[in-house]
């Protein structure tokens, strides 16, 4: 179905009222939920998308979690001490807490978990790297030993996007994390239901009946996980105007994010709301393969910044309205306490395709093909690599995109090898803002080479200022450590910002109001 033809159906119905596709029994004990993309994979260790973030979420549970003004609370940990100056952090875990096939959580399995979490996470490389020992006490407590403080440390366990630390079963915390497990015995709400699986169309999930919430309130990801639906269905719609024809006519219940052309028709529907969750946004940006060339030379990367024009590229995907979008972004998103305006001359003074071709000349650039993913699938990923190709091409690069599906490009991002056998050499990312909020946590500034975030940069002052940041005290100091980084950031190039844009959520007003923060299927019931 062509997505500009069914518009004008959509605008005709607006006035009827919904016709549910399930029976009203069934319906009350069943989510039917649109994700903005696929569960590409099983294991949330697997790749940063979203979409697998968030069967994450449903499956498992982390030791701590952020509530909605992302302070972090006690999720599977009912606490914890410090000792020795901060080198000693003894964990309790809550009492009856079970997985999925009826063991016990146990200290053994929160170790093994991490240790898994992080050889892949970028904060949790850095607790790695500074731990001494890990021990089980016994079922419930656990020990860390540092061999240098780490002050993040309750953030790190909590995080909760790329890449969250959940807590597995100890057998499947073994697994390589470089080689995704592919069944699900989940600590969480929801158990994952695989004979009712079909991949690029639905994802289903089951109340896990011996789920013991945290006591606390509901507070995100920091309080009790209420699983109110007996059945959540995740149907996945990669065409937004089918998406939102089976939200209008009330065969599904929510929208994950709404394309921003169709806001104002669910807008007006009566038995539709349209809001805002997630208030710190998604940032684009252009990620660059650093291993092989023409990116492996940072004057080839710097040319570019002659050329990327953020507004082409959010009102590509946005339009016109500003409300919606905002460009002059730099190294952290409008939502981080550390935005700055650091050297933002490199992409905010004049745009000319000629300086950038000047620069690539004088880079000893030679013509070698540039191969940019490019998901069709996706819808503002297709837009904004349509918009990307073609202003590599006119800023002289022998650009051509590689078109497949979104589960191709996860899969195809991760691979060294050099582009004609199988690698890339550039692609556009999109991060939330909880994703970019500071050096500790940003995928894209980690530059420690191939242990780094797809794209594999090194730099090693951009390194030294991270580990500087994650030492730093006052709220002061860690601004100016941020404006260095970004300076930094302009020379190395480990990424090129594309802009920040906001995304609405839309849903049946048969539903409670989500929680605020992040779009997750979770504490929300029929009301």
């Amino acid at each position: 179905m062509h997505r500009r033809t069914l518009l004008t159906g959509l605008a005709a119905g607006l006035a009827l009222p919904a016709a549910p596709a399930l029976a009203q029994g069934e319906a009350a004990h069943t989510l039917r939920f649109i994700p903005q993309a696929d569960v590409t994979t099983l294991d949330p260790l697997n790749t940063t998308s979203y979409g697998v973030r968030n069967h994450g979420h449903m499956c498992w549970d982390t030791l701590y979690g952020p509530g909605s003004d992302f302070t972090m609370h006690p999720q599977l940990a009912e606490g914890h001490v410090v000792e020795e100056d901060g080198l000693r952090w003894v964990f309790t875990l809550r009492a009856g807490i079970r997985f999925h096939d009826g063991e016990p959580v146990r200290a053994r399995d929160a170790i093994a978990s991490i240790a898994r979490w992080s050889a892949r996470d970028t904060l949790g490389q850095t607790l790695r790297a500074r731990t001494e020992s890990m021990t089980a006490l016994d079922d419930r407590r656990f020990e860390i030993r540092l061999k240098q403080r780490f002050g993040p440390m309750i953030e790190a366990l909590g995080k909760p996007s790329a890449y969250p630390c959940f807590i597995f079963p100890e057998r499947f915390a073994t697994v390589d994390p470089t080689r995704p497990f592919t069944e699900v015995v989940g600590s969480g709400p929801y158990r994952f239901v695989a004979d009712e699986r079909l991949s690029g169309a639905r994802v289903v999930y089951r109340k896990f009946a011996e789920y013991v919430p945290n006591p606390n309130p509901p507070n995100l990801l920091g309080g009790a996980k209420h699983a109110h639906f007996e059945r959540v269905e995740f149907r996945v719609m990669s065409d937004a105007g089918t998406a939102a024809a089976a939200l209008q006519a009330g065969e599904v219940d929510w929208y994950e994010q709404v394309a921003p052309d169709l806001r104002p028709i669910l807008a007006r529907h009566r038995d539709i709301t349209v809001e805002r969750i997630d208030a710190g946004g998604l940032m684009a940006s252009l990620r660059m393969n650093h291993l092989h060339p023409p990116f492996d030379n940072a004057a080839v990367r710097r040319a570019l910044l002659h050329s990327i024009n953020q507004a082409d590229f959010m009102a590509s995907i946005m339009g016109t309205d500003r409300a919606l979008w905002q460009d002059g972004i730099g190294a952290f998103p409008t939502s981080s306490a550390l935005a700055n305006d650091e050297g933002i001359g490199a992409l905010t003074g004049p745009r000319s395709f000629d300086a950038a071709r000047a620069a690539l000349r004088a880079a000893g650039y030679a013509n070698q093909p540039v191969t940019v993913l490019h998901p069709t699938d996706v819808v503002n990923n297709n837009t904004m690599t349509t918009v990307l190709t073609d202003a590599l091409k006119r800023s002289g690069l022998n650009a051509e995109s590689a078109t497949s599906d979104w589960g191709t490009v996860l899969q195809r991002r991760g691979r060294m090898e050099p582009p004609a056998q199988g690698g890339w050499n550039a692609l556009v990312v999109l991060f939330g803002g909880v994703d970019l909020a500071n050096p500790g946590v940003h995928p894209l500034l980690r530059a420690n080479g191939r242990q780094a975030w797809f794209g594999w940069p090194t730099s090693p002052e951009l390194e030294a200022m991270r580990d500087e940041w994650l030492d730093a005290g006052s709220l002061d100091q860690q601004k100016g450590i941020a404006r260095r980084i970004q300076a930094q950031v302009w020379q190395d190039v480990p990424f090129i910002p594309l802009g920040q844009y906001f995304i609405d959520s839309a849903w049946r007003k048969t539903l409670s109001t989500p929680q605020k923060g992040m779009t997750l299927p979770i504490n929300v019931r029929r009301v």
